[in-house]
């Protein structure tokens, strides 16, 4: 008779760092949660502890193993899974293939009839309505394995939205108290005034982020871009003259050019606390991936999601399924205006990006308050973590 005695207590997750800070975020914040709201012991197994440590400057790059927030942090590579020992729980975080001695663990463990962990597939996020048919779906592998595909998702027959309990209430009391300038104190942003608008970017390379820079930098106000050094600043460099000759690689944290009537700030990577803030903090922020796309609309702010291209185009199909949702109870016009600029930023079109923010630009409070109340709506009674936990359960 099969029991859960033969199994460790625990749950694993492996990642494979795809986009440096997309998977490996919504594994960190996954984990943790697991951790602090749940008391499930996690260990957390990944491929590139570098790009790790972006997200979380104090992990050491070179340990095979560590621990943080009660989190097992195991360095993934062919050589160290030998001794595999599943624990209850196998998640593999995006389709990553699993290493054959995981694998071969678990067809162990069928062989002798005993206990296996139920093994999960968390796929991306995605609105598009064939997810609600695929959530919680069993696949049974060539192996005699039986694999389970979790769908996050924006509906009630999906897995839900990656969201800590408190996040709404933390948000407010950012807001409400009007910590900005403490966090901007913080990053060295000491010229930023209270109505200056705030711009966080992180995007992939797009000319469309040209598009952008020129039109704020004509505004009558001072506008401030928060860029952190990498794909976003690789863009904008060329267009900033004092930085024309300047290489990425000589560019520090810290430095400021100015274009206009705009200033460009270079930030330093920050922690997941921090990022968070910074998006709390700003007027618009440009997203890209899974994990900072979906921090932005618990932040309640405008923004725009720059979404990891696919072949065919098909991630157009994806963003098309959110900006129904996103817009569904919007107001015609401007949902057709914000629609088309987000379009026009996924293409890459600078003269259309340009014409979309213009058609935007006395719109900002409306944007404001839409996306204040999408944070509110789109947060279900029950988060991913939980029904994650309530999904093991009832298998």
């Amino acid at each position: 008779m099969n029991t859960q005695r033969h199994l460790k207590p625990h749950w694993d997750i492996f990642c494979v760092v795809v986009d440096n800070y997309g998977d490996i975020g919504v594994t960190w914040r996954l984990a943790k949660q697991l951790v602090d709201e749940h008391q499930i012991s996690v260990v957390l197994w990944v491929d590139d502890l570098h790009s790790f440590g972006h997200i979380l400057p104090s992990l050491n790059p070179n340990l095979p193993v560590q621990y943080f927030n009660g989190i097992k942090i195991i360095h993934w590579n062919n050589t160290n899974i030998i001794a595999f020992e599943p624990g209850q729980v196998l998640i593999e975080a995006f389709a990553c293939e699993l290493p054959s001695t995981v694998i071969n663990s678990l067809i162990t463990l069928k062989d002798k009839q005993l206990s296996q962990p139920i093994w999960l597939n968390l796929e991306y996020l995605s609105a598009e309505t064939w997810v609600d048919g695929c959530h919680g779906l069993p696949s049974l592998q060539a192996n005699g394995l039986k694999k389970w595909f979790y769908f996050p998702g924006f509906t009630d027959n999906t897995g839900g939205l990656l969201r800590e309990q408190p996040i709404s209430k933390m948000v407010t009391q950012w807001q409400t108290e009007n910590k900005k300038q403490l966090l901007f104190t913080q990053l060295g942003l000491t010229n930023i005034d209270d109505d200056d608008i705030v711009i966080s970017v992180f995007s992939y390379e797009t000319p469309a982020l040209e598009s952008l820079l020129n039109h704020f930098a004509q505004n009558d106000t001072k506008v401030h871009f928060l860029v952190p050094k990498g794909r976003s600043l690789f863009t904008l460099l060329p267009l900033l003259d004092c930085a024309f000759d300047l290489k990425l690689s000589q560019v520090q944290p810290g430095s400021q050019y100015h274009y206009q009537n705009a200033i460009v700030h270079v930030l330093p990577m920050t922690d997941q606390q921090g990022y968070d803030q910074l998006l709390w903090s700003c007027d618009i922020n440009i997203v890209r991936g899974e994990d900072s796309f979906l921090r932005a609309q618990w932040a309640g702010k405008p923004f725009i999601w720059h979404i990891y291209p696919q072949e065919d185009d098909y991630h157009f199909e994806k963003l098309n399924a959110f900006l129904d949702k996103y817009c569904q109870q919007w107001p015609p016009a401007l949902a057709v205006s914000y629609r088309n600029l987000v379009t026009a930023f996924n293409e890459g079109e600078r003269e259309k990006c340009t014409q979309r923010l213009h058609e935007l630009d006395l719109q900002q409070q409306s944007l404001q308050d839409l996306a204040q109340n999408w944070a509110q709506s789109a947060i279900n009674e029950t988060d991913l973590t939980s029904r994650l936990v309530q999904f093991i359960k009832s298998r």
